[in-house]
């Protein structure tokens, strides 16, 4: 049977598939906030709000009440020092954007005087690229604003540094970590930053072979590390996603808990991944998979995010502690049914 295809009844044919969590005599826990990620202790759910905000507070506080009632334990943003992480001329490329996007990111007042006027002039038709990537970032108020609420609503707040000066940046908000995305893998500095922050740290791992995993693991603290499978494709189809790579990642890294980055459409991979032992489950949300923006279609609208997170918590209740006794509910059956 394919486990990526389930048609009916997920919950009760992924149940078929848990046979095992970590078990490994050197595994530890890592400490994210006040919740233990690891062995024995329930999935953290992290719902990746990203960029599907779309330079919008308004936007972002639905994203973070979605994440809240679905009952993430964690809400994720994504931060870059634009010149940084970009080149001028990649900058420059025309790109057709939102009119409401731009709208609104010339009412925050994040775009040049020259964007602004081009914009005018053009009737937002003339956008470019750096319209766009400006246009979905938080300034300090701003993400102190967000944290803030995330907080008040009992979840955690942090975010992907793209670049050095990002994590300095993340670091006035005293987050309880840092997550390194898949792209960053390979930024040695990058990785160096976030270590001499002595936080911990959830690093994905999409578009990388085993040897880049590896060296993106020296690099950082492992007693504080978690890492996370990723296929990085937008949305990942259901062959490609792979998933004994969890249990690859579980044995290759002793000790280290794994989890799992979904990108794919639907829940019943995501779901079959706690089943094989992620002790993680990162998703985007979206309010609407058909708003503007790349990663919208690769996003979970909020119900679907609510019945991945029930699903994998009804199959963590189904998991038992393994030993086999007779039930005090089955005293009774064994009287009507058991003839010797």
């Amino acid at each position: 049977m394919n486990m990526l295809r389930i048609t009916t009844n997920p919950i009760a044919r992924l149940a078929r598939f848990v046979t095992r969590r970590a078990d490994s005599t050197a595994f530890h826990n890592v400490q994210i906030g006040n919740t233990n990620i690891g062995k024995m202790h329930p999935c953290f759910f992290v719902a990746e709000v990203g960029i599907n905000h779309n330079g919008s507070m308004e936007i972002a506080k639905k994203l973070i009440d979605a994440a809240s009632t679905a009952g993430a334990q964690a809400v994720k943003f994504q931060k870059r020092t634009i010149p940084v992480v970009y080149t001028q001329e990649g900058l420059a490329k025309s790109r057709s954007v939102d009119r409401g996007v731009l709208e609104n990111a010339v009412a925050r007042g994040v775009l040049s005087s020259e964007a602004v006027a081009r914009l005018a002039k053009s009737d937002f038709k003339d956008s470019t690229n750096g319209d766009l990537k400006y246009a979905l970032e938080f300034n300090e108020a701003e993400y102190r604003q967000l944290f803030g609420y995330a907080n008040g609503k009992g979840l955690l707040a942090f975010a992907s540094p793209w670049d050095p000066a990002s994590v300095d940046f993340l670091e006035r908000f005293n987050p309880p970590c840092h997550k390194v995305a898949s792209a960053s893998l390979t930024d040695d500095e990058l990785l160096q930053r976030i270590r001499s922050k002595n936080r911990p740290v959830i690093l994905s791992t999409g578009m990388s072979t085993m040897e880049q995993v590896r060296h993106a693991v020296s690099n950082l603290d492992t007693n504080k590390l978690v890492l996370l499978h990723t296929v990085s494709t937008y949305p990942a189809v259901d062959g490609d996603l792979n998933l004994k790579m969890i249990d690859k990642l579980r044995r290759a890294f002793p000790g280290i808990p794994v989890g799992y980055s979904g990108h794919e459409k639907g829940i019943q991979a995501s779901m079959a991944a706690a089943t094989v032992g992620a002790h993680v489950i990162e998703r985007h949300i979206t309010l609407d998979k058909n708003m503007f923006g790349t990663d919208q279609s690769a996003s979970l609208e909020p119900q679907e995010f609510k019945d991945l997170i029930s699903g994998v918590r009804l199959i963590e209740a189904a998991y038992g502690d393994g030993v086999k006794r007779v039930l005090d509910a089955e005293i009774p059956i064994i009287s009507k049914l058991r003839r010797k």
